[in-house]
């Protein structure tokens, strides 16, 4: 009974959320690039959200490492957000930005391939376990808190041992986006299938297949283009948000590229996804719910990794002024449209800055 009850927990709460309407307002919402107008465009809107992969908290999983903690429940919330901002890098990936999710529709196999890679299983490439455990050599106990900076260089560390999304993942340092680093993330790192690393596995101590085996099995060869996740981490204001980002800020989620943004408040975790007026639009991973087991190659129960609920809104003022941008860049053209309409945001604030 148990079981039922959390499969069905997500829809049961839908129904009460739903009443909790969008407010009433003139402005557009914008969501990961995607403009939509609350008077005549409010069912897309909801079905863009609803489309939108949802990790959240989860009980009874096998023990991380073994021996470790079977959920992650109050610590491990932007791990889950980290999750998400990837899973939506894949969707664009392999599904295209405009794909909806309908459950009352068979889903294509990219789809249930995608989910396969964030269950909260020991062999999953993304999975809690897999973040976890590589995030200690980062300085991270499994079981501590994360920030946005330290989930990012998680997840660059794992792409590297995800060969079916061939995903290349970049971190900015300083504020800064080094347009020479990204042309150089054309270079494939192809690793051996030898020894205890074979399938891509990450060794629980962090170490890369070449450190665990003790020798060199990487070359490299040149490939046109791969798609590519940036993600910058920047601190806009010191103890709140500083005012004078906020517009540019809001201008990152208009971008075609915008993969949202990591952030929330001190120790809760948020993944936003875009904005209506001055608040963001975000999904919240503080929802504990029971583990899906899924065979190797199966389809996904996927109805627990949906938010069926109006979204969650929260004031820009009250963001916490650490946070990671994600941007995806499927073809160099994709990221060479984006410096353009950075440039373009930035002399935009510029004029408007001179004017006050």
């Amino acid at each position: 009974m148990e079981a039922v009850l959390a499969k069905y927990e997500n829809q049961i709460n839908a129904f009460s959320d739903f009443l909790e309407d969008l407010p009433e307002v003139d402005e557009p919402v914008w969501i990961l690039g995607a403009c939509y107008d609350l008077k005549t465009k409010k069912s897309e809107l909801l079905s863009d959200v609803r489309s939108r992969l949802w990790f959240t908290y989860r009980k009874k999983f096998s023990p991380i490492g073994g021996t470790g903690p079977s959920s992650d429940a109050g610590w491990g919330c932007m791990l889950r957000c980290g999750q998400m901002i990837l899973a939506q890098a894949l969707v664009c990936r392999h599904l295209g930005r405009d794909w909806r999710w309908d459950p009352e529709k068979r889903q294509p196999k990219e789809y249930h391939r995608i989910l396969h890679c964030f269950l909260d299983k020991k062999d999953s490439c993304y999975s809690i376990h897999q973040m976890a455990q590589m995030g200690v050599g980062e300085g991270k106990s499994v079981g501590e808190w994360y920030g946005p900076n330290t989930v990012a260089q998680v997840l660059k560390k794992l792409a590297l041992f995800d060969d079916w999304n061939t995903l290349a993942v970049y971190v900015s340092m300083d504020n800064t986006v080094v347009i020479e680093d990204i042309i150089m993330k054309r270079v494939q790192i192809v690793r051996s299938r030898a020894g205890p690393c074979g399938r891509g596995e990450v060794p629980a101590s962090g170490q890369s297949c070449s450190e665990a085996q003790g020798r060199t099995l990487q070359s490299q060869r040149p490939l046109d283009w791969r798609p590519l996740l940036l993600v910058i981490p920047l601190r806009m204001g010191i103890n709140s948000i500083n005012p004078v980002y906020i517009q540019a800020f809001k201008e990152c989620f208009k971008m075609p590229q915008s993969c949202g943004v990591l952030g929330g408040k001190p120790n809760l975790a948020y993944y936003f996804i875009g904005f209506i007026d001055d608040e963001l639009i975000y999904l919240d991973p503080h929802t504990t719910q029971q583990a899906v087991d899924t065979e190797s190659g199966s389809a996904v129960d996927d109805q627990s990794y949906h938010c069926q609920r109006t979204p969650h809104r929260m004031k820009i003022t009250s963001l916490d002024p650490s946070v990671a941008l994600g941007f995806f860049c499927k073809s160099e053209e994709d990221f060479d449209s984006w410096c353009d309409l950075v440039q373009q945001v930035r002399l935009t604030c510029m004029q408007n800055r001179s004017r006050t």
